[in-house]
Order: structure tokens, then C-alpha cells, then sequence
């Protein structure tokens, strides 16, 4: 196996099976070789971050090797919370975040998800930090993504036209991403 990647949806009624045509394309593009875990989180609709931290924390501990973590929209959100939490991450190898909504001052407002004042320190490593966004997210409006770069300075940024917010359910970039960053660890 060539690696492990844990994929986590977004929230809201029937994110889970919308988002499984993104886990599903990702798997395609990273190949058989490649593990893609996309557990459905408990209670879609609501999202409460305890919980979902307690699935991650499970899911991670029961893959093989270093672990790239995709969220997309709200889970993307949960992701970024929830390495903000773990001071060490040796078995992480990368985050890559998809639409994801900001919490906190010019975002949305949800205390529980919102990231700490100090998130670019706790966010450190030599594992790459993407933030993937549309122009034209119906969902997440782009201006989410400056509230993102300004907190998280080394984050790397790809911007689309056209993808909207399922990405037109095509992680190929996300997966392209993750292969190149395989390829510099191994």
C-alpha cells in the first residue's frame, strides 16, 4: 500500500452520501495502492465536534503509516480544529481542506469550530497545509478563504473557476497534491 488517506465530510442532511462521490473520485485518482477511509460522522446534521474528534481520533489510530487527512466543507473546518488540539502529529503527513467554512470574526459564527488565536503557531510541521476553494461556491462564500491565509500564513492556496462547492465531484488536484507529497517523504 503506498498510503493512507482519511477523508471527512461535510455536515448538514445527506452530506455524507453527497460527499461520497468526492471520496470516491479521490480513491480513483490515487489508485489502488492508496487506502481512502470515509467514515459517516455521527449526527450529519448537527456536526457536534466531540463526537466527530472521537471518530477521527479511532479512524487514525487503525490505519497503517503516515495519514494525509482531506476534509471537505464542514469537515475540512473539523480538521483544522482538531490538529489545532493535538500538539504532536507524527502521524500526519498532510491536511487538505476543501471549501471549507471559517468560523470566527468575518466567517460564520460557531464557537465550537472557530480556531484558536494562536492556530498558525499550533499549526506547524513539515507537512503541507492546502486550501482548496471556488470562486462560484454557492455554500461557502469565497472570502472565506482570506479569513483562512490571513490566520494560517503557510497555507498553501489553490483557487478555482467553475468547481462550485462539490468540486464538480472531482478531487483529481487534491489527489494530485497527495501524491506529490508522498513522493518528497518516501
Amino acid at each position: 500500500m503506498n498510503g493512507s488517506v482519511l477523508f471527512i465530510h461535510g455536515g448538514g442532511t445527506g452530506a455524507y452520501a453527497a460527499d461520497r462521490a468526492l471520496a470516491d473520485s479521490l480513491q480513483r485518482a490515487l489508485g489502488a495502492g492508496w487506502e481512502v477511509d470515509s467514515p459517516p460522522m455521527p449526527d450529519e446534521e448537527n456536526c457536534p465536534y466531540p463526537e466527530w474528534r472521537a471518530v477521527i481520533d479511532a479512524r487514525i489510530a487503525s490505519m497503517k503509516g503516515p495519514v494525509m487527512l482531506v476534509g471537505h466543507s464542514v469537515g475540512g473546518s473539523v480538521l483544522l480544529k482538531y490538529l489545532c488540539e493535538r500538539r504532536s502529529t507524527p502521524r500526519i503527513a498532510g491536511l487538505f481542506a476543501v471549501a471549507s467554512p471559517y468560523w470566527g470574526t468575518g466567517g460564520w459564527n460557531w464557537d465550537e469550530l472557530a480556531l484558536p488565536a494562536d492556530a498558525a503557531k499550533r499549526l506547524t510541521g513539515d507537512w503541507p497545509l492546502v486550501l482548496y476553494y471556488s470562486r462560484d461556491d454557492e455554500v461557502v462564500p469565497f472570502s472565506h478563504l482570506a479569513l483562512y491565509t490571513a490566520k494560517l500564513p503557510r497555507a498553501a492556496v489553490r483557487e478555482y473557476e467553475g468547481r462550485d462547492h462539490q468540486f464538480g465531484e472531482d478531487l483529481t488536484d487534491v489527489a494530485a497534491d497527495i501524491l506529490r507529497t508522498a513522493t518528497r517523504k518516501a
